[in-house]
């Protein structure tokens, strides 16, 4: 007998099926060898398959997340899921068949669509009764963005420090002409003993 564990959110549901694992001694309402999963969307075909697409396809839609999340340019190819964005609120997802002759599967879906879908996957994550592979996401994470990443943040941490520093003696110099002004004490000497 199959486990089978439902992870849902609003008008997402996501299912897992598959087995614990004996040999390490795993409680049976657990699922380490995961034999299949399916991930219905409300008004959208049904989307299976077995493990080795399960990671990928989590990975494209965190790494897509994030980089709408960082304003950068939403979009993600591989060979087996592509995302991109259609708009500020739809989001065209090609999901290509490992099998020959099979056409790809076109979605679009909504933010509210795309939330739940992350949502799910985060449930799946965090479940303690089911153990996953969990793979690095910046690993996945095609080069050419990874290097812009890297760019962008070594360029970040070379300017703000000389920012930082910058702005504390403006701040430290602007406190001590504020509180001791030399044109001010010498009015008040003229005032106190006038000559």
């Amino acid at each position: 007998m199959q486990n089978k564990l439902s992870f849902h959110q609003s008008s997402v549901s996501l299912e897992i099926i598959g087995l614990p694992d004996y040999s390490n001694n795993e409680n049976k309402d657990q699922i380490s060898i995961i034999s299949q999963w399916k991930l219905n969307i409300i008004d959208k075909p049904l989307i299976e398959g077995k493990i080795e697409h399960l990671g990928p396809i989590m990975n494209a839609f965190y790494i897509y997340s994030n980089l709408l999340i960082k304003n950068e340019i939403p979009l993600f190819e591989s060979k087996l899921i592509d995302i991109k964005a259609d708009n500020l609120h739809i989001h065209n997802i090609v999901l290509k068949s490992s099998k020959p002759d099979v056409k790809p599967l076109v979605l679009k879906i909504g933010n509210s669509l795309l939330s739940d879908t992350i949502n799910c996957f985060d449930q799946l994550n965090e479940s303690p009764k089911v153990r996953i592979k969990k793979t690095n996401i910046t690993s996945n994470i095609p080069k050419k963005l990874r290097f812009g990443l890297n760019k962008k943040v070594k360029l970040f941490n070379f300017f703000i420090p000389p920012f930082i520093a910058i702005c504390s003696l403006i701040a430290f110099s602007y406190s001590i002409i504020y509180f001791n002004n030399p044109f001010e004490n010498i009015e008040k000497k003229e005032l106190i003993s006038p000559e």
